[in-house]
């Protein structure tokens, strides 16, 4: 029976031993170093705008408006956590502008032309990130470092022989300077929202037409909110392909 016993221990250490080795080998696995574009942060971005929109030609009524983000500008000011952006809102406003001499004021008819209008509302805002996803690399200062020789030098006549002077030499300039090309954070634009607000400031009814009038001035206001998200690229440390192979193969 101490022979059979001892078999069986011998068996049930050599298994563990195998457990072992395999855990080994599943969590001790090689890493490759790769350069990728982190996300650093998502950001609201609530922006107000009023502007005065002035038309070519009299409005009798307004059809249609298409507006449109263009982002000019979205900087990270490392290391502070402020982000600049700058930009338009794109606007395309359709509307129905009355022909000339072609309103009969007997029928009460008013015959239109639709035009079109586009313009560029600029607007700027400054945001601070609160909370990072994922810290930003911040940048290496460049260095610049001056440094001398000692020369030794006869001194002029007049002075006691045997003499020597040691200074720096000033007809030599030596210098260690180190630049770092550190990654600048990008943004993307993933989504936008606007509320606007439009009134005509200087409409004049027209005769004869009962609540009928045209404007060529029109305020706005508007709130504008982007969602944006900050990137930089990194080094970051990610399994090999075949590791992860190896490691299903281990879960099994």
């Amino acid at each position: 029976m101490s022979d059979e016993n001892n078999m069986n221990d011998y068996h049930l250490l050599f298994n563990n031993n195998n457990d072992d080795d395999d855990d080994c080998h599943c969590h001790d696995q090689p890493l490759i170093l790769t350069k990728v574009p982190v996300v650093l942060a998502e950001v609201d971005v609530q922006i107000h705008l009023d502007a005065l929109i002035k038309f070519p030609a009299p409005v009798l009524e307004i059809k249609d408006i298409k507006k449109s983000i263009k982002l000019t500008q979205c900087r990270l000011l490392l290391p502070t956590k402020k982000l600049f952006v700058k930009g338009f809102v794109r606007k395309n406003i359709q509307y129905a502008s009355p022909c000339k001499n072609n309103i009969d004021y007997r029928k009460k008819n008013i015959s239109s032309n639709l035009l079109s209008l586009t313009v560029d509302i600029p607007f700027q805002s400054v945001t601070e990130i609160k909370d990072f996803l994922a810290k930003p690399d911040i940048p290496h200062v460049n260095m610049r470092n001056e440094f001398d020789f000692l020369v030794s030098k006869h001194l002029p006549n007049g002075c006691q022989k045997n003499k020597e002077l040691q200074t720096t030499d000033l007809s030599q300039f030596h210098q260690e300077s180190t630049q770092f090309y550190n990654e600048l954070p990008y943004c993307e634009l993933i989504s936008s929202n606007i509320i606007e607000w439009d009134e005509a400031i200087d409409r004049c009814p027209l005769p004869y037409h009962l609540g009928e009038g045209t404007f060529t001035k029109m305020e706005e206001k508007m709130v504008v909110d982007l969602i944006i998200k900050v990137l930089q690229k990194q080094q970051v440390q990610i399994f090999h392909s075949k590791a992860h192979e190896d490691k299903h193969d281990c879960d099994y």
